[in-house]
């Protein structure tokens, strides 16, 4: 699989199916603002419980892909990508959610 270098290659790549799109933000985030279309949504907090293949939380939707992971701005995103990693996990942080819109990744409003 080719590394993620790229917000337009992290939105390519979801369309196309290639990756896996976790949003790390809190629920009221994405409330205000939506997230990524397809996104998984683990919030920061309960990634170390998600994220862990031997937990019997572990959510499936993180196997087999490269995950791409995005916040508000950066920060909580690298914090998931070590995690991940630690995990075994093949993670990248591709930043906040302004840079997916600012790139025209889509949307989709949460209720």
């Amino acid at each position: 699989m080719t590394p993620i270098t790229s917000i337009p290659q992290a939105i390519d790549m979801a369309a196309k199916g290639q990756i896996v799109l976790l949003d790390v933000r809190e629920s009221g985030e994405l409330s205000q603002s939506g997230t990524a279309k397809g996104a998984v949504h683990i919030p920061l907090g309960l990634l170390p419980l998600k994220a862990d293949p031997r937990a019997p939380d572990y959510d499936k939707r993180l196997a087999g892909k490269p995950v791409a992971v995005f916040c508000a701005a950066g920060a909580r995103a690298g914090r998931a990508v070590a995690l991940l990693t630690q995990f075994g996990h093949e993670a990248v942080n591709i930043g906040g959610f302004g840079d997916w819109c600012g790139c025209g990744g889509p949307v989709q409003r949460h209720a």
